[in-house]
């Protein structure tokens, strides 16, 4: 089955002229499940993530978070093993970070591996459990997050690393 791997993107992605289950529904309407079942497990989805009150909205009618929430419940429909993210808290406040972060969390204690693209080291350290850090396609660290050091950290970042949080 292709459908394994899940995608949060950065921009969320969604149809602006769709409502928020059409979203959520789009990747079983493309393997043809029937309406009825598509819906059932759209709105499940969206339960998962705290958005059911919202599905006949539009994304234009959610903040950033809300839309990110959307992106991540469209993602778990098909029930991934594995969970892509590529930045999914970049452009959301604090209070939508620490949510969006919480919901993945909740996600890989569910037993779906989720693999975040991040560059916020704060955020590693709390909500991660292993780090994989790359630069210019070399393996620089790959270990549990208490143990990135001021220097791995110089190596991973170079003269960008002052400017980490």
């Amino acid at each position: 089955r292709n459908n394994r791997i899940g995608f949060v993107f950065q921009s969320y992605n969604l149809i602006p002229h769709q409502s928020v289950l059409a979203n959520v529904e789009l990747a079983l309407t493309l393997a043809g499940v029937s309406p009825a079942e598509r819906k059932r497990r759209a709105l499940a989805a969206l339960d998962e993530v705290g958005l059911r009150e919202h599905a006949h909205k539009r994304p234009n009618q959610l903040s950033g978070g809300q839309m990110q929430r959307v992106a991540i419940a469209r993602a778990l429909i098909n029930d991934p093993e594995i969970l892509l993210a590529d930045e999914p808290v970049a452009s959301l406040d604090p209070k939508n970070t620490q949510r969006i972060m919480d919901v993945l969390r909740e996600i890989s204690e569910q037993g779906i591996s989720v693999m975040v693209n991040l560059h916020s080291v704060e955020l590693v350290k709390t909500y991660c459990t292993r780090v994989i850090g790359v630069a210019s396609g070399q393996l620089i660290f790959d270990d549990h997050p208490s143990r990135l050091t001021q220097d791995v950290l110089q190596r991973l970042y170079g003269d960008e690393v002052s400017q980490l949080h």
